[in-house]
This record gives C-alpha cells, structure tokens and sequence, in this order.
C-alpha cells in the first residue's frame, strides 16, 4: 500500500498531512504546499516506498491525486 501524503486547506493557508511524520507541515501558499508534498513523495519513492499525494480543494473536493512509484 502506497504512503499517503494529503495538501489540505486550514484557517490560516494549506497543510501537508502524512502518517510518515509527527507534525503537520503549514504554508501561507497551496501551491507552496503542493510542491513540498510532491518533493517529498518522490524522496519516498526514491527510498523504495511508493507513495500518493492528494490536493484537495478549500470545499472539500479532491482537486488531483499524484503517484509516486517506488524506486527499483
């Protein structure tokens, strides 16, 4: 099963979720929050363990999903 990495909307910007980590990651910018998810999915991957992140929108929807296979 694929780590899951989420960018989500919060009061005061956008954070970056993933049972991989301990603490929630904050950036004013959801742009910002998505480029520091993928960067990390593909270190993830890169270390052997595939990873998704999921973008979602400020009412809920799911804007993309992004695979990161791992790497062999």
């Amino acid at each position: 099963m694929a780590l899951q990495i989420s960018v989500a909307p919060a009061a005061n910007g956008w954070v970056v979720r993933s049972e991989a980590f301990d603490n929630e990651l904050m950036f004013e910018a959801g742009g910002r929050a998505e480029a520091a998810a993928r960067s990390l999915a593909a270190r993830y991957a890169q270390a052997g363990r595939p990873t998704e992140v999921n973008i979602f929108l400020r009412d809920g929807a799911l804007a993309g999903r992004f695979m990161h296979h791992a790497a062999a």
